[in-house]
C-alpha cells in the first residue's frame, strides 16, 4: 500500500479585524450586564485592599508586586492605567506615604495584577517597597485612574509604543493586553535604556516578539557608544530612529511614557515625522489639561459608587455554585498634546519630612500675632508655621503658601501623587483631585493644597 505525504506549508493566523477588549460589548450593551460581567468591566476607580502576594526581581532596577484584591474581586483597569498606593513608610500605625505606580500586568488577567517599581537610591517609597513589601502585607489602594490606556476597541490596531526606562511599565501592561487578544493588530515597540540586557522586561518582550508576528520590538541604548556584539539602535530618540522602525509613524496611534525630557523631545519629534496631534498618548506625571479633566470625572464618580462597586461584588459571589463557596470573602456594613512641562519640585528623600505631631482641633490656636503676609481677602493660618498668608479665591492655595515661607512637601502638584497632604482645622476648600487622596482622608479634614483653593478663611496643620 502506497502511503500519501501531505505537504503541510507555514501557518497562517486568520484573526478577526482589528482589536476589542473583553469588556467592551458589555458597555455597549443596552441589556442590563450580568453580575459577572460587571466585576470585569473597568467601570470607574474605587477604593480597596490588595495583598502582596509575590515579588519578582526585574532587569533594571525593578521588583515586580504581584497583588490580589482582599475581597476577592477582580481588578478591573484599562490597559496603561495607574493606582494610588498607600504605603505604610514609617510604621503600621503612622501617617501612610502615598505615590501613584502604573500597572504592568493585563487587564485580561484580572484574578491578581502587578505593579512594578523602580529603585531609586534616594527614593524615600521606592527604597522602603524593595526592602520591606512582601507576600502577605496588605496596602490600601485607589484606582484605577488614568485617561493614559488603549480604547476598548479600535479596527485599525496600528500603534507605535516609545518608552525610556521606567516608563516602560504601563507599556508593558498595552504589549501584554495585545499580545492576549485575538483580532489583527500591527504594533511597534521601541525602547530606550543604558546598560544591555537591563532593559525591564526584556526577555519577555523578546520572546513575545518572537511567538507574536503582529508585535516588533527594537531597543536604543541613548548616548552610548556600541557595545561588541550590539544588535540594536545607539543615541537618543530622533526623527531618523523613528523613521527607521516606524516609516508609517503617521499612521499609528503613539502612546509614549517616560521622563519629561524624552517626552518633550518625543513630541516634537512625532510632530517632525508627520503625526497628527491627536494620535499622540504621553504619560506626563504632572499630565496635561485635557487628561486632567478626564481625572477629575473618573475620581468624583470613584467616591459615589464606593457602596454599589461592594453590592455588585458580593452579587458575584452569590451567583456563583455552592462549591465555589469557599472563595467567598466575608463583608460588614462598610462594605469592602503637548506638556506644559511643569517643572518638578524635589523634596529630600535622603532626609524624609518625618510626620508631624498631630495638632488638637479641639483646642483653636490663637492666630492674632501670627505675622501676616501676602494679598487677597481670604486668610489663611499656618499653625505650625504661625504665619497669616493672604490669598483670592481663585488662587492655587501650595503655590501662595510655599511662596509666603511655608514648608510643604510636593512632587506633582497636580492632585495625583498626595505627597503635599495636609490637615485643614477649620474652613473650606476647593478641591479638584486626581485620585492622590482617599474619601475616608478628605472627612477626616485633609486636603491636597495644590489642587485646591479657598472658599473660607482657613486653619491649616502646616
Amino acid at each position: 500500500m502506497n502511503k500519501g505525504t501531505t505537504v503541510v506549508g507555514p501557518s497562517t493566523a486568520q484573526r478577526i479585524r482589528g482589536l476589542e477588549m473583553p469588556w467592551n460589548r458589555v458597555l455597549r450593551s443596552p441589556e442590563q450586564p450580568a453580575t459577572a460581567a460587571k466585576a470585569l468591566g473597568p467601570w470607574h476607580p474605587q477604593e480597596f485592599l490588595a495583598e502582596c502576594v509575590q515579588n519578582i526581581e526585574e532587569a533594571g532596577g525593578l521588583m515586580t508586586f504581584v497583588f490580589r484584591r482582599v475581597d476577592g474581586a477582580p481588578l478591573a483597569f484599562r490597559a496603561g492605567q495607574y493606582l494610588n498606593i498607600a504605603f505604610p513608610v514609617y510604621g503600621e500605625n503612622e501617617e501612610t506615604v502615598d505615590r501613584s505606580y502604573s500597572i504592568s500586568s493585563a487587564p485580561t488577567v484580572p484574578w491578581t495584577f502587578n505593579i512594578s517599581i523602580k529603585r531609586d537610591a534616594k527614593g524615600l517609597v521606592s527604597n522602603w517597597a524593595h526592602e520591606n513589601l512582601r507576600p502577605g502585607m496588605v496596602l490600601d489602594m485607589l484606582g484605577p485612574v488614568g485617561a493614559f490606556h488603549l480604547g476598548d476597541s479600535d479596527r485599525r490596531a496600528r500603534y507605535l509604543f516609545l518608552a525610556a526606562g521606567a516608563g516602560v511599565t504601563p507599556i508593558m501592561s498595552m504589549v501584554r493586553t495585545i499580545h492576549t487578544l485575538p483580532g489583527q493588530a500591527d504594533v511597534i515597540v521601541l525602547c530606550h535604556g543604558t546598560v544591555p540586557g537591563d532593559f525591564p522586561f526584556w526577555q519577555e518582550l523578546e520572546y513575545i516578539s518572537k511567538v507574536d508576528t503582529r508585535i516588533k520590538v527594537y531597543y536604543s541604548l541613548g548616548d552610548r557608544d556600541k557595545p561588541k556584539n550590539w544588535k540594536g539602535y545607539t543615541g537618543r530618540l530622533s526623527a531618523s530612529m523613528i523613521d527607521a522602525v516606524a516609516p508609517d509613524a503617521n499612521g499609528r496611534k503613539v502612546f509614549a511614557c517616560g521622563p519629561e525630557g524624552y517626552l518633550n523631545s518625543a513630541t516634537q519629534l512625532l510632530h517632525d515625522v508627520g503625526v497628527d496631534d491627536t494620535s499622540v498618548f504621553m504619560e506626563f506625571f504632572s499630565g496635561d489639561r485635557k487628561t486632567l479633566l478626564e481625572y477629575q470625572k473618573e475620581i468624583v464618580l470613584a467616591e459615589s459608587i464606593a457602596e454599589e462597586v461592594a453590592e455588585s461584588v458580593e452579587e458575584f459571589y452569590e451567583s456563583q455554585p455552592p462549591e465555589l463557596g469557599m472563595y467567598e470573602p466575608e463583608y460588614d456594613e462598610t462594605g469592602t498634546l503637548q506638556s506644559v512641562g511643569q517643572e518638578l519640585i524635589a523634596v529630600d528623600s535622603a532626609a524624609p519630612i518625618p510626620p508631624p505631631e498631630p495638632v488638637d482641633p479641639l483646642l483653636p490656636p490663637d492666630t492674632s500675632d501670627y505675622e501676616c503676609v501676602g494679598e487677597g481677602n481670604i486668610t489663611m493660618s499656618f499653625v505650625r508655621s504661625k504665619l497669616n498668608v493672604l490669598i483670592n479665591p481663585e488662587q492655587k492655595i501650595l503655590g501662595v503658601a510655599k511662596n509666603a515661607g511655608v514648608r510643604i512637601a510636593a512632587n506633582c502638584q497636580e492632585g495625583m501623587c498626595g505627597s503635599c497632604k495636609v490637615i485643614k482645622l477649620s474652613g473650606e476648600v476647593t478641591m479638584n483631585h486626581q485620585g492622590g487622596i482617599r474619601a475616608r482622608e478628605i472627612a477626616a479634614g485633609k486636603f491636597l493644597p495644590c489642587c485646591s483653593t479657598a472658599s473660607s478663611d482657613l486653619v491649616i496643620d502646616a
